[in-house]
């Protein structure tokens, strides 16, 4: 599979709150994670790689390949012990009270793909028919768009955007919403903190991702483009585009 990260602090911010990664497990299969943390700079810096160090883990120590719903449980498993561990972490350290992060992640396999995430990071599908989200953001703002009292519109627009309604480690307990999909060769898995998808549009991404002459150069210039549109906030994407023709039987 071509597959590639990127994350830098940007144009603004001091401290680079972001954390991802993708991983190889011992069947060979990937793992990608894209996470935004939060609650001041050690907090959220904390936050954010506490979850990663930990998907990591799990992921590289993983011997047998996942059948779909195997793999789905197994995220939404791993994101309840992320959140476990990052809430009990925050509990420790007075300095560290009330961090969280977000996080998205895909297990990447010739056949399917299963994403996971908690929070506003983002995962996106392309094919050859187009782009798609296929997450929801857990935020104020969409939560309000969903029920039909903010248009699409106002909601990009809305002051309280960036108030999430879910993250990892801000609650004993915490609810992760998880699907599994087929994919073939050339279709392509995106996820990407909100510096990014705030800057850059999907279809944006899909297009280089889909046009330059490996990922690891789409990447680069893509998180470029959102840094050079302001800036703001730290910048992030992960991706995987698979070189596999096969698909595998969903169980």
């Amino acid at each position: 599979m071509k597959q590639a990260y990127k994350t830098i602090t940007g144009k603004v911010r001091r401290h680079n709150e972001d954390a991802a990664g993708i991983f190889k497990n011992q069947s060979g299969e990937y793992l990608a994670v894209v996470c935004d943390g939060m609650g001041g700079h050690q907090a959220g810096d904390t936050a954010s790689a506490a979850a990663l160090e930990i998907l990591k883990k799990e992921w590289e120590h993983e011997p047998f390949p996942l059948l779909p719903e195997e793999a789905r449980a197994w995220l939404i498993n791993r994101m309840e012990k992320v959140n476990a561990a990052i809430f009990e972490l925050s509990r420790q350290d007075v300095y560290l009270q009330g961090m969280g992060t977000t996080a998205v992640a895909a297990v990447c396999t010739p056949g399917f793909i299963a994403i996971a995430h908690v929070g506003d990071s983002r995962a996106y599908v392309f094919d050859e028919q187009g782009v798609y989200q296929k997450t929801q953001d857990h935020s104020l703002v969409n939560e309000l768009r969903l029920r039909g009292e903010l248009t699409e519109q106002e909601a990009e627009s809305h002051p309280r955007k960036n108030v999430l309604t879910r993250a990892l480690g801000t609650d004993k307990n915490v609810k992760c919403d998880a699907s599994v999909m087929e994919w073939d060769k050339g279709e392509g898995v995106f996820l990407c903190s909100d510096g990014l998808s705030n800057k850059v549009t999907s279809l944006e991404i899909a297009d280089l991702l889909q046009s330059r002459s490996s990922v690891e150069e789409a990447v680069e210039r893509i998180v470029h483009k959102a840094n050079d549109r302001g800036g703001e906030d730290n910048i992030t994407i992960a991706a995987v585009i698979n070189s596999f023709s096969m698909k595998r039987r969903m169980q």
